[in-house]
């Protein structure tokens, strides 16, 4: 068994960021025709993730205003994260979409999964949105293995050109999630600098590769071959997730990077490779960032091609 399975939904592009926003539907429509040119994909559908599963990292003042605002005309909840009528059911299904990719996963319906949510999810934090992002789609998947598959080491693998600050603070004082990140810095979010490595019993599972604007596919082919795939092999993962950020490509108008399609290709082999050795290729991607949308398709293609 080595089809890859996908969830994408046409109800994702009901969330509406207004007029010029980077994070618009146009990038899953791109990813749509990507999608119907491969035909080794198995199509799975999203559910809503319930109100505890979104509480399992977001406290309930945060959920309740998501889901009071269900409907309601266009709002920004800070400078770069707007609301739609849209919105609340896009948010619920893209949380309950990643779910269900690990879900089948994990049980061995599909051999891998891409899941292509929006609202995207890494800079979510536990009780605001920030960064496009409403629901830590991503971290709350990594508590249901946890939580519901009883896992004891789950890896979060960011490559978006952003750090995942939401995710990071999630499991930063935990060592059942390990939590790697290559990013440009200092950028926006502003986190991410290499002294960040966890606390408590999480110090030293959490790894931050900062780079400085321009890095290419050398610089992130040598973090990954010196540096990200040693950490993993040591940690041994029960299930590998990725935040699948496609901003650090060459073409991308955000990220100020070079990484060319040949550089994805790289990172992704070499985390199906991991995943194929640490735990008998349990991997989920989870689309993240990426605004141009030639780089956005090289980069999922990259994906599909690593299976």
């Amino acid at each position: 068994m080595s089809a890859m399975g996908i969830i994408y939904d046409d109800r994702y592009l009901k969330h509406d960021t207004g007029l010029g926003h980077p994070e618009r539907p146009e990038r899953l429509v791109a990813i749509r025709d990507i999608i119907t040119s491969h035909n080794k994909l198995i199509s799975l559908k999203p559910r809503e993730a319930t109100k505890k599963e979104i509480q399992w990292v977001h406290n309930s003042d945060h959920v309740d205003r998501i889901l009071e605002m269900k409907g309601s005309e266009f709002f920004m909840l800070d400078a770069d994260t707007p609301m739609s009528p849209g919105t609340t059911d896009a948010a619920l299904l893209a949380v309950g979409g990643v779910i269900e990719c690990v879900r089948q996963v994990e049980e061995e319906s599909v051999s891998s999964a891409f899941a292509f949510p929006r609202p995207p999810g890494h800079h979510a934090e536990t009780n605001r949105a920030m960064g496009f992002c409403i629901f830590n789609n991503i971290a709350i998947a990594a508590e249901y293995l946890i939580k519901e598959k009883n896992m004891k080491r789950v890896a979060i693998v960011d490559y978006d050109v952003h750090h995942g600050n939401g995710t990071q603070h999630s499991f930063y004082d935990r060592e059942d999630v390990f939590y790697i990140s290559t990013h440009r810095f200092p950028f926006f979010p502003g986190t991410g600098s290499e002294k960040e490595k966890g606390e408590g019993a999480g110090a030293g599972y959490t790894l931050n590769l900062p780079f400085s604007a321009y890095a290419d596919d050398d610089d992130y082919r040598k973090s990954f071959e010196e540096k990200i795939i040693p950490a993993l092999e040591k940690y041994n993962p029960e299930f590998i997730l990725v935040s699948a950020g496609f901003d650090a490509h060459i073409l991308d108008p955000l990220g100020g990077m070079k990484l060319r399609k040949t550089g994805f290709n790289f990172m992704n082999e070499k985390l199906m490779s991991l995943a194929k050795k640490c735990c008998g290729g349990k991997i989920v991607f989870v689309l993240e960032g990426g605004y141009d949308l030639k780089g956005l398709q090289e980069g999922v293609e990259s994906v599909f091609e690593s299976v």
